[in-house]
């Protein structure tokens, strides 16, 4: 069909429509453009003139999107959790010191970040599927080739940076397509996606774990990429990004004009801080348990499991909340303050059972602040991403950004733990107030968006 205006209203930038299957909810795609000009024409969704003429907000095209989503960030997510396993190998079995082994796994992670400006980009250029894809063969053959590694320096390049890369690449595309067919539901979508890092952060750590006392590290390790290439293979099977443009010429990689806009500028900072404490609850609740709750090594790899399995149920229901009730950038400040929280309880925190009920608090916690994250980062009323074409552009940047924390933050934790002799406790206490005053900092982009308004879904 063709969205039709009046001659004399219509817009400079005329869009046609073709829709893709009537059985699938008439998704379509935009032939001569990613999307009109923010602005230029209405929407049959209530657009608020962020630039999408149509957004389906469901029907089987869409919600498979959220499918193929839910599978990379198995990946992107799940994969990097089981790196405590490989930690406590690597430590056994190369002799080398825990610091040094755990500079792969930061690497990977930091590369995680940092190629999603990149992958952003080339997501609005059009090459949202090829990026995927690449990003994925990348993935799989670190996977493979770190089966095959026997010394720290083939293991640095192959799990560190050659998976860091790849999943790095294959991240981005999945939010930039999702944003492009859900508004009204857009939280609840992306909630559902990023619970696949909950999926894989369970499935991947049980695989390696249990496998390698019955046929070995690397096989264990290949079976591990087994499973991988089969999840990766069902979402580029899925995949169907929904604006198919032609193919734009490459731009600068980065937005400039972004770091112009004070709520955009104050947002990052805030995400900043919360992601720089962020991971020193997921790399240091195990050494905890075992320090000071009378864990063994075996058994508290569980917490880490526990963790995990309680932020696939966390994440959609934060986003069904975001999208019914509070907006997606109230609910990250709420899911922000709910965390520093629970970073100030684990000081508290010194017996088995209580140990249990922290790692189910701070499962959910983490995965709330987290899932929101990604909302109110696209969130169509937030004024962080108005312009759909520069989606990718802007949250890759984000990312990039946050991957200086990410790297910087465990770290940070363990001179801190290390000054004080062994004690975690102003280590907990700095975690919890880095995250306090990062939740104060996006509460200041919200009221520069919304005003002081209370009452005000956003």
């Amino acid at each position: 069909m063709v969205l039709a205006h009046d001659d004399d209203k219509k817009p400079q930038h005329a869009v046609t429509v073709t829709p893709l299957s009537q059985s699938d909810g008439s998704l379509p795609h935009i032939d001569d453009g990613e999307a009109a000009a923010p602005g230029s024409g209405g929407s049959s969704s209530g657009d608020g003139g962020d630039g999408c003429e149509y957004y389906p907000d469901g029907g089987a095209v869409a919600w498979r999107q959220v499918v193929a989503g839910h599978f990379i960030n198995a990946m992107t997510g799940g994969y990097g959790a089981a790196f405590g396993v490989y930690q406590l190998y690597y430590t056994e079995s190369l002799h080398l010191p825990s610091a040094q082994i755990s500079w792969i796994g930061s690497v990977q992670i930091f590369l995680n970040n940092i190629m999603c400006t990149v992958a952003g980009r080339l997501s609005d250029m059009g090459y949202a599927r090829e990026t995927v894809l690449v990003g994925s063969t990348i993935a799989l053959l670190g996977t493979f080739m770190t089966s095959l590694a026997t010394e720290y320096w083939q293991i640095f390049l192959a799990q560190g940076v050659c998976t860091g890369i790849g999943l790095g690449l294959m991240y981005m595309p999945t939010v930039t397509i999702l944003a492009s067919y859900f508004k009204e539901r857009r939280a609840l979508a992306l909630a559902i996606s990023s619970a696949g890092t909950g999926t894989g952060s369970i499935i991947f750590p049980a695989v390696v774990q249990y496998l390698i006392p019955r046929i070995g590290f690397p096989w264990a390790v290949r079976c591990a990429g087994f499973v991988a290439l089969f999840i990766i293979a069902l979402a580029n099977l899925f995949m169907k990004p929904r604006l198919v443009a032609a193919k734009k010429k490459a731009g600068s990689l980065v937005d400039w004009s972004a770091f112009r806009e004070p709520p955009y500028v104050i947002f990052v900072t805030g995400a900043f801080l919360l992601y720089w404490a962020l991971y020193f609850g997921y790399f240091y609740i195990n050494a905890y348990a075992i320090s000071f709750a009378s864990f063994t090594p075996t058994s508290a790899v569980s917490l880490l499991l526990i963790t995990n399995a309680v932020g696939i149920p966390a994440r959609p229901l934060v986003g069904w909340v975001a999208d019914a009730y509070l907006g997606p950038l109230n609910t990250f400040v709420l899911t922000i303050v709910s965390l520093a929280a629970t970073f100030l309880a684990w000081i508290a925190i010194a017996t088995p059972p209580t140990m249990y009920a922290f790692a189910v608090l701070f499962g959910f916690t983490n995965a709330a602040a987290t899932s929101a994250f990604a909302a109110a980062l696209a969130g169509p009323k937030s004024g962080l991403s108005k312009d759909p074409a520069k989606m990718g552009t802007r949250f890759g940047m984000c990312c990039t950004i946050l991957g200086f924390a990410t790297v910087s933050g465990p770290p940070t934790a363990g001179v801190i733990i290390d000054y004080c002799g062994g004690r975690y406790v102003w280590a907990q206490v700095w975690a919890g107030l880095v995250t306090f005053a990062g939740a104060a900092t996006v509460a200041v982009a919200r009221c520069w968006v919304s005003g002081a308004k209370v009452k005000v879904k956003i």
